[in-house]
């Protein structure tokens, strides 16, 4: 079908001049105007845009449920995730059929001796559960709920949550009797995502933002007293600086981090003077970053800092902490493209997080000689992490373990032995098998010479990839030295089982290739992001994985920005580009320091507004400026959310309607009560990729599942 076809005109934005003038250039924006959210003509112009989109994808609407349901189907509902101990404790999540919002429990330990978590069975009742928080209850009355903050007290006493109830990331945060179930006076709105209780449980450390939605003050509340009477512990006045906080694993200390796109800065509290002066570990550098993390060796108080000072891809250095600036004790030394990620500390030994050949890996620290033994996994392809490691003396690691064809698998590594104890692995319904499924990565030769990987997964019934033009699906990112990990998705088994290729080209700007890779995809490189994504679009092309009529390119965010730009670049390799909260006016967006985030962002993008060479770079990129007349766009879907405070709505609206002047077949979907990341509830995020997913087959021209 034509969806073309006797359907409704799109809307027609009204063009009003907005003069922006720098550096000598003149750019007059006929829709700017749509930035005033709460004008009735920019909320009249939204909702046509969906009523539009809404008649376009009408016909899909049989398709769309198929693949909600086939996503549905897949996943277990009723399930329990592995527990984590804590205290006397463990802690674990559940879900429950029918249900939007997952419910967070906790059980008895059996002894202080047991690490061995118990098997949950999902639907049957646990021995001693108690409900902590049952997001379903919490959400009731409202159409968005996110949980930004969640922890119980060490002594297992009470719980703090803080929740969003509009997707704009504001947390109002409250403190819970575990014992009474009833809430505390203490109530604190718009706090940043990320409190937690003081070890003793006397206090909760929370962050609040400033007007541009920067995190910039660390504030101390003693639980039953006035929030007018919190005490402010760090405020950040550079605009250019994030600030965050928690406690370490050991509770010794509170530890305040500081930090831009390239510098960052280090504050530690004594856990048992929160009241007292933070002191510095180093004071900060322009282009040093370093994170710090304590332990004690040979009975020395120490902190393992990894940093980038003269050491590109990072070395770990051990220093006293009672004096972390005196000398450095080398424990890893720099390798140029072992990119170190990040070193995790407990009573016995670390655990150091890296990327080798454009993959994730991990190694146990051993802290008598600094000797790293790197677990092994067996699949050419694979992400891994750890998570869910609470206690400070464990004998047993927790790791996270995923693939493309590989669903999601918790492990617990034994210290003693290099044991993996597998503790579960997502189940798949339906029937799933990992072997009907292969995964490669191929390299593409970008214009210069730069060899781009291409991660690659597809269903083997319909043949081995490569040896016929098949549909594809192309994701990139490729910004904030991200990297886009080889990970398993249930909704994605739709696209497979229908003869899609699924495939990440991991452009730069990402992280997958080093910290160079990542250098070499920012400011004024950054059109190598855009090209290295278009000349693995057309390696796809030139090697037979598929044709340009039957690929279509996604991505999100920074993503988005990617989208726009290889829609102007080479329009003619795609018949689709899917553009989630697109940052697709770049430039108008990177001008203004008074919108969220601008300011942090100049270390990425570099800044427009002082300096001119960065100006007129930015403006030869930035999707919405270089909209072409006479050009045969590919099919194009922008989907926003009202709320966003990352990239705004108004982004890919101008976007949108800019496109339709030079006749390009685009369309808007804006959820109008929802963030950055969507719509809340697994059931409405599953009907939203459903969406997504039904407009991206169509314009393939797949439909039915094998």
């Amino acid at each position: 079908m034509n969806d073309a076809q006797a359907l409704p005109d799109p809307p027609v934005a009204e063009r009003r001049s907005t003069i922006r003038s720098h550096h000598g250039d003149t750019f007059d924006d006929p829709y700017e105007w749509f930035r005033a959210k709460e004008d009735a003509a920019v909320l009249s112009h939204l909702e046509a845009e969906n009523a539009y989109t809404d008649a376009r994808t009408a016909h899909l609407e049989g398709l769309r449920e198929q693949v909600f349901e086939e996503i549905k189907g897949r996943t277990l509902e009723t399930d329990l995730s592995v527990p984590s101990r804590r205290g006397a404790w463990w802690y674990y999540g559940r879900t429950v059929e029918g249900s939007q919002y997952g419910i967070q429990c906790r059980a008895p330990l059996a002894s202080p001796d047991d690490w061995t978590p118990p098997e949950l069975t999902p639907g049957e009742p646990v021995p001693g559960e108690q409900v902590l928080l049952d997001g379903n209850i919490e959400a009731e009355g409202t159409d968005f709920f996110s949980l930004g903050s969640f922890e119980v007290s060490t002594d297992g006493e009470r719980m703090l949550y803080g929740v969003d109830v509009a997707g704009d990331e504001r947390y109002t945060l409250r403190v819970r009797d575990l014992a009474t179930g009833e809430n505390l006076a203490d109530e604190i709105p718009d706090t940043f995502a990320g409190a937690s209780f003081s070890p003793d449980g006397r206090y909760v450390v929370y962050t609040t933002v400033d007007d541009a939605w920067r995190p910039d003050t660390v504030w101390l509340h003693e639980i039953g007293t006035p929030v007018d009477d919190d005490v402010k512990l760090f405020t950040e006045p550079d605009e250019r600086y994030w600030v965050g906080a928690g406690f370490t694993r050991s509770d010794r200390y509170l530890v305040i981090d500081v930090g831009s796109s390239i510098t960052s800065e280090e504050w530690i509290l004594d856990a048992d003077d929160l009241r007292g002066e933070p002191r510095v570990i180093w004071p900060r550098r322009e282009g040093v970053e370093y994170s710090a993390s304590d332990a004690v060796v040979d009975g020395e108080d120490v902190l393992y800092v990894l940093h980038n000072d003269d050491a590109l891809d990072f070395e770990l250095v051990r220093v006293a902490a009672s004096d972390p600036q005196g000398e450095r004790s080398v424990v890893i030394a720099h390798r140029p493209g072992q990119r170190l990620l990040g070193v995790d500390t407990f009573r016995d030994w670390g655990v150091v997080g890296y990327r080798r050949d454009g993959l994730p890996r991990l190694g146990m620290l051993d802290y008598a000689d600094g000797a790293v033994r790197e677990i092994e996994f067996d699949e050419p392809l694979y992400s891994v992490g750890t998570g869910g490691n609470p206690e400070w003396a464990p004998p047993l690691l927790r790791v996270g373990y995923g693939s493309f064809v590989t669903p999601g698998t918790v492990f617990d590594y034994e210290v003693a032995t290099g044991e993996l104890l597998l503790r579960k692995r997502q189940p798949v319904l339906g029937g799933y098998d990992s072997v009907d499924y292969g995964q490669a990565r191929v390299w593409a030769t970008a214009q210069d010479g730069t060899r781009v990987p291409i991660s690659l997964v597809w269903k083997r019934s319909f043949g081995e990839v490569g040896a016929a033009p098949r549909p594809l699906h192309l994701y990139g990112y490729g910004s904030y030295e991200h990297s886009i990990e080889p990970g398993f998705s249930v909704a994605r088994l739709s696209e497979l089982d229908r003869g899609v290729v699924f495939a990440v080209a991991h452009v730069r700007g990402g992280g997958e290739m080093g910290r160079q890779w990542y250098e070499d995809g920012k400011t004024l490189a950054k059109r190598n992001t855009f090209t290295d994504f278009v000349d693995a679009a057309r390696h796809l092309v030139e090697a037979g994985y598929t044709t340009p009529d039957r690929m279509v390119a996604e991505g999100g965010s920074a993503g988005g920005l990617l989208m726009g730009a290889i829609a102007n670049l080479a329009p003619e390799l795609f018949a689709g580009v899917l553009a989630s909260v697109p940052f697709v006016d770049a430039l108008t967006t990177i001008l203004d320091p008074s919108l969220p985030l601008t300011v942090i962002e100049w270390d990425e993008w570099g800044d427009p507004l002082h300096d001119a060479d960065v100006y007129a770079y930015m403006k030869s990129y930035s999707p919405y400026e270089n909209v072409r007349e006479g050009v045969a766009y590919p099919r194009i879907l922008a989907v926003t959310s009202l709320n966003d405070t990352r990239v705004l709505y108004v982004e890919p609206a101008k976007w949108v309607a800019r496109l339709r002047e030079v006749g390009a077949d685009a369309m808007l979907k804006c959820e109008m009560v929802a963030g950055h990341g969507g719509v809340s509830g697994r059931y409405n995020s599953w009907r939203e990729r459903a969406f997504e997913l039904a407009w991206l087959l169509d314009v393939l021209g797949v439909a039915d599942a094998s």
